[in-house]
Formats: C-alpha cells, structure tokens, sequence
C-alpha cells in the first residue's frame, strides 16, 4: 500500500516525492545496484579493448556496436513496448544481459577472452539494451500513480542512473587496478540480479495496449513527432549535440593512457568526474518544482558542453581535465535529462512507448556514429584532434540551438496550457 499523499504544495516541494509510490521506490533501488554494475562493465570493456590492441579505432567500434543498434532496433521496439506487458519485457531483456555479463566474465576469467570477442559482445548488449532503454522510459509513466509526481520520478531516474555514473567508473579503475576485468563482468552479472528481483515484486494496474497494425502503429509515433514542434525539435537537439559530445567517453582509454600519460586510476578519475558533474545536474533537476523552463536549459547545455570539451582537449593537467569532465557531465545530462523530462510531459500514455523508443536513438544511437567517427579520426591523428574538431562544430550548432530557443519556448508553453501544467511558483 502507498504511503498517504502530502499535501500538494509540501508534496511538490519534496526532492525524494516519487519514492512514496511503493512501485517506483522498489524499481528505483534496484536500477541503483544494476546500473552501477552496467558502468563498471562499460569502463572494462574499453580498458580491455585498449590494453589488448592500443586501437582507438577498435574502441570507437565497440562503442559504435554497443549504442548504434539504438538507431534501427530502438525505433522499431516502441511497437513492441506499446503493446507488450512491459514488465515481463523488461525481466526478459534484464536476464539476457546477466548472461551477456556472465558469459564475457568466464571468457576474461580462464584467459579465453581475445580482441574479437568484444564486437559481437557489444552487438549483442547493444541489440538487448535497444528494447531496455526505451522500455525504462515507458515504464515509468506506470510506476508512479499521481502525474504530478512523474516529473520527480523522472529526474529521480536520472538521478539513479548518473548516481551509478559517478560511483562506477572510480570503482572499476580500482578493481581494475587490483584484480582484473573479469572481476568488473561478474559484478554486473550479479547487478542485474537486483532489479530483476525489483521487477517480480511489482504491483501494476493493468494498462490498455496498443492495438492496429505494426506498420500503422510505427507510423502514428513518427508523424506524432512529425507534426509536434517541441517533440521533432528536442530529438534533434539531442541527437547532433550526443553526436557530436558523448564520443569523449569512448575516447577516454586513449586519451587517460596517451593525454595525461595515466592508467586505470586516471581513466577511472576522468569518467568518474563526469559523471559527478551528471550527478549534480540530476540532483539539481530533482529539487525542481515544474517542469516549466526546461527548455532554457537544454539550449545553454549544449553550448556549455562544447565549451567544456574544447577545454579538455587543450589541456594537460589531470586536475583540470577532471574539472572540465564534471562540467562534461553536468551539461550533458542537463541537456538529456531536461529533454526527457519535456518529452514525457507532453508526449500521450498511447504514443509514450513509441516516441520514448526514439529518444534512446537520439542519445545513443547518434553517439555511436559519432564514436566510430571519432575512433576512426583518432587512429590517424591521435584522440585528443579528434575530440577539439567535434567540440568545435558543436560549438557551432550549440549557438544555431540557442538562436532558435523562442520558437521551442513558444510551441512547449502552448503543449503545457493545453495539458494542464501549473506555472513555476515562486
């Protein structure tokens, strides 16, 4: 049974408000344990790669082939998640990628494990995490009965998510360091053993799926995205800046050994001060009252993002890349997080599946490009070119976002008069 609702004003004002649904406080700790180990497994993966090759370009691929399935598969699963029971979904796509987890810390314990093992291993949790990613979006709106409380449920999923981005990558540069990456493949096998367990204990109202055909289906989200300004607008936003600025991460196992002459601790450094910057900004999205100026952040996000990058590519100092990397962090997930949030407000229960399906696309999937890209850049004129030429052309199109903030501002206050939304107090 749900704790009984706070008064509206004192509920709005609670950071923490969402955990009170007995639904989304079980799916949040158990995200909490399984992401930790999905970013430990992440920052394995690439130091595996790195140390077995020295090939940027083979951590630009691996990369590429864990996010790019977001672009076709993703898409396409939004059908799927509008229609199937998307807790029995998710407990599939969970299992898969403990075994996906499971198999890759076997390999890496008995000394199996070669180079070419890891693209088809990144293919697959590439394909699985195509249907989980959109589906953790549409699975929210579910978990949390009062729709006041889905923008703090929200931000709270974020916060989950870049809580583990911080704690994550220090963690694995230690176990790294101290024992070895079939360690870091264990402990996200064992991870996913959390939600799963989170999973079988939910208590969800039964929901109206989707009905017509798949074609059809898969068509009414795009032309919903199509013919809605602040949807189209925000998913191209999202997709040219994580194009363009998440490829730093795949970079970072050269940049951490061949930039700042580092090991594991270094690259766990880095990444773990990105992901503090991430943490900071999900924090600061959670003690937000309305939903009601977002869009203003995700036009000075992006910008701030370039700025950032173009400063870490210049410098040589671990202490000032780690500062850079948490202001990385912090406006990349400002810029992530505040679309999402937009979106789910706006976006009808019908079409959530649908439309959230093509948000994972525009995060993952372009930075997956993006990543190949700079990979492939990298392994001719070295990481730390590759990352200044993309911090450049987003400062570019950072500047064309912000010249076209009014309309966006314009067509989002329109969507929220229309549903309801109350105006920021205070």
């Amino acid at each position: 049974m749900n704790a009984p609702a706070a008064p509206p004003s004192q509920t709005r004002a609670m950071p923490w408000r969402a955990l009170r649904h007995r639904n989304f406080r079980l799916y949040f700790f158990g995200q909490c344990v399984s992401l930790l180990g999905t970013w430990i497994q992440q920052v394995a993966m690439g130091w595996l790669a790195y140390r077995l090759t020295g090939s940027p370009l083979l951590l630009g691929a691996v990369a590429f082939l864990t996010q790019a399935p977001q672009l076709v598969v993703g898409p396409l699963s939004g059908v799927l998640i509008d229609r199937a029971d998307r807790r029995k979904l998710m407990l599939t796509t969970q299992s898969l990628m403990l075994l996906q987890a499971a198999v890759l810390a076997v390999l890496a314990s008995f000394g199996w494990i070669e180079p070419w093992h890891l693209p088809p291993a990144a293919l697959v949790l590439g394909v699985l995490n195509s249907v989980d990613a959109p589906l953790r979006h549409a699975l929210v709106g579910q978990l949390v009965e009062d729709r006041a409380d889905l923008s703090n449920a929200i931000a709270l999923n974020t916060l989950s998510f870049n809580t583990a981005r911080f704690v994550g990558p220090p963690v694995a540069g230690v176990l790294l360091a101290a024992t070895s990456e079939a360690t870091c493949f264990a402990m996200n096998a064992l991870s996913f053993l959390a939600v799963i367990a989170a999973l079988l204990k939910l208590s969800l109202a039964p929901r109206v799926a989707a009905a017509g055909a798949l074609r059809g289906a898969f068509g009414d989200g795009l032309r919903y995205v199509r013919d809605t300004h602040t949807v189209r607008a925000l998913l191209t936003q999202v997709a040219v800046t994580n194009f363009l600025a998440a490829p730093y991460a795949a970079l970072m196992p050269a940049l951490a050994r061949d930039q700042f002459r580092g090991g594991p601790d270094t690259l766990g450094l880095l990444l773990g001060a990105a992901g503090c910057g991430a943490l900071a900004a999900g924090l600061q999205l959670a003690v937000r009252a309305s939903v009601r100026g977002l869009t203003g952040v995700t036009a000075s996000a992006s910008l701030l993002s370039a700025l950032a990058l173009a400063g870490f590519a210049a410098t040589q100092e671990v202490w000032l890349a780690a500062l850079l990397m948490f202001i990385t962090g912090y406006a990349q997930i400002s810029l992530n997080a505040s679309a999402n949030t937009i979106l789910q407000t706006v976006v009808p229960d019908h079409l959530r599946g649908r439309v959230m399906a093509l948000f994972p696309a525009s995060v993952l999937g372009t930075a997956a490009i993006g990543g190949l890209i700079a990979g492939s850049v990298a392994e001719h004129w070295g990481a730390r070119i590759a990352l200044a030429a993309m911090a450049l052309a987003l400062f570019g199109v950072a500047l064309h976002f912000r010249r076209r903030l009014g309309k966006l501002q314009d067509h989002t206050r329109n969507l929220y008069e229309a549903l309801g939304v109350p105006p920021k107090s205070g």
